[in-house]
C-alpha cells in the first residue's frame, strides 16, 4: 500500500525538519517548499494527501495558498500553522476552507492527531452523503442545508447552528458528525441550559477526587468523553459568563484543566453549538462574550422554520405517521385532504417537533378510516392561520396547491411589511437570500 504524501510549506528550515521527522515516524512521506510559488508548482507535479503550511511566508500570506488549493486542488485538506495566540488568523484560515490549525510552538501530540484526522478525510472512501432519508424535505432550503452539511463535515472548523426550537438543530449536528472523519468516535450532546451552574465546570472539564465537597472520585468531563469525536453544545446561549471564559480558552488552546488538576490536558474534539436565541443580539447587549461568539461561529448553518418550507409538510407527515404507527403496532392512517390542507397553512411555532406531537395526538384519538382536520385539534387564530382555499385534487396537483399557499403567505408578509423585503423575510422566519430566491421562483419579483 502506497504511503501517504504530505506537502510541507514553511520558510524556516528547523520547522520543516521537525515536521518531516514527525511525519516520517508516522510512515508519511513528505516534500517541502519554502514559499507559495514553489508549493504551487509542486501541487501541479504531485498528488498530495495533506498540506501543512505556515501562515507567514516570504512570498505571500498562507491564506493565499489555502484559497488556491480550495479552488484548484480540492478536496486536499490544508492545515495551517499560526503564531502563538494569533487566533484571528486561524479563524480567517478556517473560514477560507482550511481543514484545521495548529499554533507555534508546535505540540507534536496535537500535530499527530491533526494529521491522522486529516488523512482520514483524504484517504477514506467517501462517506454516505445522501441524507434525504434522515433530514427530510425537497424544498430549496432543505436541499441547500444538506449540501452545506456535506461540505462542512470535511472541515474541523467550529460550526454554529441557528434556528428556532424544534426545527432540527441536533439532527443537523448529528449528520455533520456522521459524515465527518470523526464518525467512528463519540458524538456527545449536552443541553447547556439543563446543567446547574455550580456543576458546569466539573461537567465540561471533569474533576479530581477531593477537589471539592462531594468529589468522591475522579470524573471525566464532556471534552474528554468526546475525545477524537464531536462535542455538541445545545442552547450555548445559556452558558454563564465564568464558563464562557474557560470554554474560550479550551477552543483556542485545545487544552482543558479538570477541577483540582494542576496540569492541562490536550483534547481533540470538533465543536458544534446551537441555540434558538439571537446570539448576535446577546453579544450586542453584553449577555454573551463577543470573542467566544466569533470562535464558535466560524461557520454558521441556519436551519429554517417549518413555515418556510411548507412544501415539505406532506413528506414529513407521511414519514411521521408511518413511524408513529409502527411504534404503536398499527397500520399508518391516511390524512384527509382537509387535514393536510389545515397542516399546510398552520404556522407551526414549535416547528417539526410540534408537527410530530400533533400527529401523535391525532393518531391516538382519531376514529374512522382517516385523520380529519378536526382530529388535529390545531389552534385557530388570526396570527397562526392563513385563509387558503380547500385542496381540490380535481382542479390542481398538490404541488400547485402548495405553491399557491406559499405565494399567498409571502404576499401577505410583504404587504404587512410595506414591501420591505428584509422585514418580510424576518416575519417569515427565513433569510433575505432565501426570500429573494422564492420571489424569483414564484414569479413575485
Amino acid at each position: 500500500m502506497k504511503s501517504p504524501l504530505a506537502l510541507i510549506v514553511d520558510d524556516e528550515p528547523d520547522i520543516r525538519e521537525l515536521l518531516e521527522i514527525t511525519l516520517q515516524r508516522m510512515e508519511i512521506q513528505s516534500i517541502s517548499a519554502a514559499g507559495i510559488e514553489s508549493a504551487k508548482l509542486l501541487l501541479l507535479e504531485q498528488a498530495f494527501d495533506l498540506c501543512l503550511t505556515d501562515m507567514r511566508l516570504p512570498d505571500g500570506d498562507g491564506l493565499e495558498l489555502v484559497k488556491h488549493i480550495q479552488e484548484r486542488h480540492a478536496p486536499l485538506p490544508v492545515a495551517v500553522i499560526t503564531a502563538h495566540g494569533n487566533m484571528d488568523t486561524a479563524i480567517r484560515a478556517l473560514k477560507n476552507g482550511a481543514f484545521d490549525f495548529i499554533s507555534k510552538p508546535v505540540d507534536l501530540t496535537a500535530l499527530r492527531k491533526l494529521v491522522s484526522t486529516a488523512l482520514r478525510v483524504s484517504l477514506s472512501p467517501p462517506a454516505e452523503r445522501r441524507t434525504r432519508h434522515e433530514l427530510l424535505g425537497e424544498s430549496a432550503v432543505m436541499c441547500g442545508i444538506r449540501s452545506k452539511i456535506a461540505k462542512v463535515a470535511r472541515s474541523q472548523a467550529p460550526i454554529y447552528i441557528s434556528g428556532e426550537s424544534g426545527s432540527g438543530k441536533e439532527l443537523v449536528a448529528r449528520l455533520i458528525h456522521k459524515q465527518s472523519p470523526r464518525n467512528g468516535k463519540p458524538f456527545v450532546a449536552i443541553n447547556c441550559g439543563a446543567i446547574p451552574q455550580d456543576l458546569m465546570e466539573s461537567e465540561f472539564f471533569g474533576h479530581k477526587k477531593g477537589s471539592f465537597t462531594g468529589a468522591v472520585s475522579d470524573k471525566t468531563g464532556l471534552f474528554q468523553a468526546a475525545e477524537g469525536g464531536t462535542l455538541f453544545l445545545d442552547e450555548v446561549a445559556d452558558l454563564p459568563a465564568s464558563l464562557q471564559v474557560k470554554l474560550l480558552r479550551a477552543i483556542q488552546e485545545k487544552k482543558i484543566r479538570p477541577v483540582g488538576e494542576q496540569r492541562e490536558i490536550s483534547v481533540d474534539v470538533r465543536l458544534l453549538s446551537a441555540t434558538h436565541r439571537d446570539l448576535g443580539k446577546m453579544v450586542q447587549d453584553g449577555a454573551f462574550r463577543q470573542d467566544l461568539y466569533y470562535r464558535i461561529n466560524v461557520i454558521e448553518l441556519s436551519v429554517p422554520p417549518l413555515r418556510a418550507r411548507i412544501s415539505d409538510i406532506p413528506q414529513l407527515v407521511k414519514h411521521m405517521t408511518a413511524m408513529l404507527a409502527e411504534a404503536n403496532g398499527m397500520d399508518p392512517p391516511e390524512l384527509s385532504t382537509s387535514a393536510l390542507s389545515a397542516l399546510c397553512h398552520y404556522d407551526f411555532p414549535g416547528n417539526v417537533r410540534e408537527l410530530e406531537n400533533i400527529l401523535e395526538r391525532a393518531l391516538a384519538l382519531y376514529e374512522g378510516n382517516c385523520i380529519e382536520a378536526s382530529d388535529l385539534n390545531l389552534p385557530r387564530s388570526d396570527e397562526t392561520m392563513v385563509a387558503v382555499p380547500e385542496f381540490d385534487p380535481v382542479e390542481s396537483s398538490l404541488e400547485n396547491y402548495l405553491e399557491r399557499i406559499e405565494k399567498q403567505a409571502i404576499s401577505e408578509a410583504l404587504e404587512k411589511s410595506r414591501w420591505n423585503k428584509t422585514a418580510a423575510a424576518k416575519r417569515l422566519g427565513m433569510s433575505f437570500r432565501s426570500l429573494r430566491y422564492r420571489l424569483k421562483k414564484l414569479g413575485l419579483e
